[in-house]
């Protein structure tokens, strides 16, 4: 069970950063993952809960943890310091997992691990500096033990496939930034005539550098 609430920091130094250092794809992708799992409870109901799969039970927790996707997100963030992007590619490594494993839908009891799974594994992939299991599953609210197993988990579910090329990430890039558009609707095309919103404002990585990334990962992955 995930041991953190909404007013919860779990002993975690405090931070001092105002909430308008927090990058926009996280409230994008809070948006895009709240949705998502709204709908898949509600097919989960339709379909007298047999439609969860049993695939993701793994990342099952007894009850749907008291933190908000929101908050959850930014407390990752705000606490390892991984790059924006990290929560693009770990938001990928979900949907890939998601389309290998037809059935497991992403609802309130799993999205919280899921999350904290991916944007680790996504960091230690892409960023040069990262924190260790430990640390994530300290800011995660699971136990270090829990999150080496659902990493161990997530890793074979996806067949060790981490590697995100620069088309796909900037496919959903684009995927995103139409979710944004559509967020905000009429107020977006109100406040001014041309639309400034680019796919690095979103992920704040070029695509330069994930053609990099993607080198680097078949050249030699995680080592």
């Amino acid at each position: 069970m995930l041991a953190i609430a909404d007013a919860d920091q779990n002993q975690l130094p405090e931070k001092t950063e105002p909430d308008s250092t927090t990058p926009r794809v996280l409230s994008i992708l809070s948006f895009v993952l709240e949705r998502l799992v709204n709908r898949n409870e509600m097919l989960s109901l339709s379909g007298g809960g047999g439609r969860l799969g049993k695939n993701l039970e793994v990342f099952h927790g007894i009850r749907p943890p008291a933190i908000t996707i929101p908050k959850y997100l930014d407390r990752i963030y705000k606490y390892t310091n991984c790059s924006p992007a990290c929560f693009v590619v770990g938001y990928i490594y979900i949907d890939r997992l998601v389309h290998r494993h037809p059935g497991s839908l992403v609802v309130s009891l799993n999205v919280h691990r899921l999350l904290v799974t991916s944007v680790m594994l996504a960091a230690k992939v892409l960023d040069d500096e990262h924190y260790n299991n430990a640390f994530y599953a300290r800011v995660g609210g699971v136990t270090n033990a829990e999150l080496n197993r659902l990493e161990v988990e997530f890793l074979f579910m996806l067949d060790f496939d981490l590697t995100v090329t620069s088309r796909v990430f900037e496919s959903y890039c684009l995927y995103l930034e139409r979710e944004m558009i559509m967020w905000n609707g009429t107020k977006l095309m109100n406040e001014s005539g041309t639309r400034t919103n680019t796919i690095e404002d979103i992920a704040e990585i070029s695509v330069e550098d994930m053609e990099s990334f993607s080198s680097s990962l078949s050249n030699g992955g995680l080592a």
